[in-house]
């Protein structure tokens, strides 16, 4: 039986990378998948290569009203929501080291990766919570998790939405609504699409490239009562990045 029988789910960034690969993993599971992104043309093309079982809704995460516009049309177009895959995120300007920073990115990338992610779950809740629970599951990042540089900005607001997932996790139980956060590294999608084998060779104790479909699998997990007993956890998708380094031992 496919674990998402019966869903409802939105996948905001779902036009590319992770969330495209979320999006047909969901759909393969059977769910009803609504793609939300700022990208038409891949969405648009996304949505009528799945079918009936996928709809697109143009969404800027930041804006509240958008994203009330996107759960309200899941409902209408699916007849509910069932899971919201809060997965839509921005990098940032790269600069090489904090003090040379003019911080002009922080707000932006603060609207879309941490406030666009607490009004999602925010308007999702609010459905899930009057319609007997639900899973809510957000896309934080390894950056938040190990310190380093640069991205200073992207890493702050990722680091806000693991605080942010724990604390809403704990708020939420009472009406049955799940609450976790993924915490991809090392995949090649979106913001990442350059050559990490030396950064994987050196930081990555599992010498293994990841993919988007991993990090699906694991929103797969997540999403489905698999994880029925499991709220407020911080998933990481790394290869074991978060533990440092590989261990090399030298001959003797």
């Amino acid at each position: 039986m496919a674990l998402l029988n019966g869903k409802v789910a939105i996948i905001t960034g779902g036009a590319s990378g992770i969330g495209r690969a979320s999006v047909e993993k969901f759909v393969e599971q059977g769910a009803r998948v609504v793609i939300a992104d700022v990208n038409v043309e891949q969405s648009i093309a996304l949505a009528e290569a799945l079918g009936d079982v996928a709809a697109f809704k143009q969404t800027d995460v930041s804006q509240p009203d958008q994203v009330q516009a996107l759960v309200d049309f899941a409902v209408t177009q699916f007849g509910g929501l069932h899971i919201m895959f809060n997965n839509a995120g921005i990098s940032g300007a790269i600069h090489g080291r904090f003090l040379d920073d003019d911080l002009k990115d922080f707000h932006r990338v603060v609207e879309v990766n941490l406030f666009g992610v607490m009004i999602g779950s925010q308007y999702a809740g609010r459905h899930m919570a009057r319609h007997g629970g639900g899973s809510i599951i957000n896309t934080s990042s390894i950056a938040a998790i190990t310190p380093g540089l640069p991205l200073i900005s992207y890493r702050a607001a990722k680091a806000g939405v693991i605080h942010f997932t724990k604390s809403i996790a704990r708020d939420l139980g009472e009406y049955g609504i799940r609450v976790n956060c993924i915490a991809p590294g090392h995949i090649p999608a979106g913001m990442t699409f350059y050559d990490m084998s030396e950064r994987i060779r050196i930081a990555q104790p599992l010498q293994r490239q990841g993919m988007p479909v991993d990090v699906a699998n694991a929103a797969l997990y997540l999403a489905s009562d698999l994880s029925a007993q499991v709220s407020g956890i911080i998933l990481p998708v790394d290869g074991g990045t978060h533990l440092g380094g590989p261990i090399r031992v030298r001959p003797a």
